[in-house]
């Protein structure tokens, strides 16, 4: 086994429900094996600009079902995209420097980043220009980073949506309307997909699949017709109408630091569409209520065991690899097999599911 005297932590991109079980498990293996760990503020910022605190068991007792992170989180990029002969390519900026010098002057023998596929796309980038030794951990409400069945926080986004749903049904149903709610999932439709089946929606758009408003029309008359006087209709913000060209709804102007267009509005967009074919309906946008609030069991478990993993693999000298979930089992996922399939699409098996019990 490697020896290791002191690991960084980071987490950065999106917050989710149990990301600090992952952090506290993080710390209670290392000190197993003697282990000082280091946590860096504000996902990349940290390392860039060397601000970081000493994680001890007292500092992570009491953290497990917390939402959030107690490390704070940003969605720095210490590269930039540009286009080099037609393609997309990431060049360093004078914050890969500031960071290595900060791993260096720490004395961090291993890196563990917990995030989606841009946190963890840093770490790769890292790991293989520059021998960072990094163990990621996958964490996303989305879902969509491949090589693990789940990433960490999606459970717990799915009982949030699954439970909106559940309230939003009564109303519904008492007032004999048309609710359109708009859930996350900016490429990959998972949390509208799984919330929209176990909140039971009638009409689900996913990413995957473009729409059109005619056929969203035809879902909820179908079910006017059976004398079913209310319907749920989930959107994840990602998903695409035809009449805009199969692209999705942005907000003009605005793009994130590794080059995300801000998505947003799909939910109105829809409404004002329906309205003008004569249909009547509400809008509800979950957006930041899904990242928060207490982990869920599942979390929680998920957590520790990712948490307790990714000191276990920087212990075996496995590094350029991230933590995943493979039905019951724990593995150690390259980077350069996971990132590049990013973002992991729905499974195709939910979408028959949803088809075969009659939901769009």
């Amino acid at each position: 086994m490697a020896e290791l005297k002191r690991i960084g932590i980071l987490t950065g991109g999106g917050d989710s429900s149990g990301i600090n079980a992952c952090i506290r498990a993080i710390v209670r293996r290392a000190v197993q094996e003697n282990i000082e760990i280091i946590g860096f503020r504000d996902g990349w910022r940290g390392p860039i600009e060397d601000d970081a605190v000493s994680l001890t068991l007292d500092s992570v007792s009491g953290i497990l079902p917390q939402g959030g992170t107690i490390l704070g989180t940003s969605r720095t990029n210490p590269f930039r995209k540009v286009q080099k002969d037609g393609k997309t390519v990431w060049e360093p900026t004078e914050k890969v420097e500031r960071i290595l010098n900060t791993l260096a002057k720490r004395k961090i023998d291993a890196l563990i980043p917990i995030g989606g596929d841009d946190t963890l796309g840093v770490a790769w980038r890292l790991y293989e220009g520059y021998k960072v030794k990094v163990v990621g951990i996958p964490q996303t409400i989305d879902n969509d980073v491949a090589g693990t069945d789940y990433c960490l926080g999606f459970h717990s986004a799915l009982a949030v949506v699954t439970e909106a749903l559940d309230r939003l049904h009564t109303t519904a149903q008492s007032h004999h309307r048309v609710f359109i709610v708009e859930v996350m999932g900016r490429d990959s439709g998972w949390i509208a997909l799984l919330g929209g089946i176990a909140g039971g929606g009638d009409v689900i758009l996913v990413p995957e699949e473009p729409f059109s408003v005619d056929e969203v029309l035809r879902g909820v008359e179908a079910r006017l017709a059976r004398g079913r006087t209310f319907s749920i209709i989930v959107v994840a913000e990602g998903a695409r109408p035809l009449e805009l060209g199969g692209k999705p709804v942005a907000q003009e102007g605005r793009v994130d630091a590794f080059g995300h267009v801000q998505l947003g509005g799909v939910g109105y967009w829809l409404a004002d569409r329906l309205r003008e074919r004569g249909m009547e309906c509400r809008v509800v946008v979950l957006g930041h209520l899904q990242r928060g609030g207490i982990a869920t069991p599942f979390d929680r478990l998920l957590a520790t065991r990712f948490g307790a993993a990714a000191v276990e693999f920087a212990l075996r000298g496995k590094f350029g690899v991230m933590v995943g979930l493979r039905g019951h089992d724990i593995v150690a996922v390259p980077l350069s097999e996971a990132l590049p399939q990013s973002p992991k699409p729905v499974d195709p098996v939910f979408l028959e599911l949803a088809r075969a019990i009659g939901v769009r």
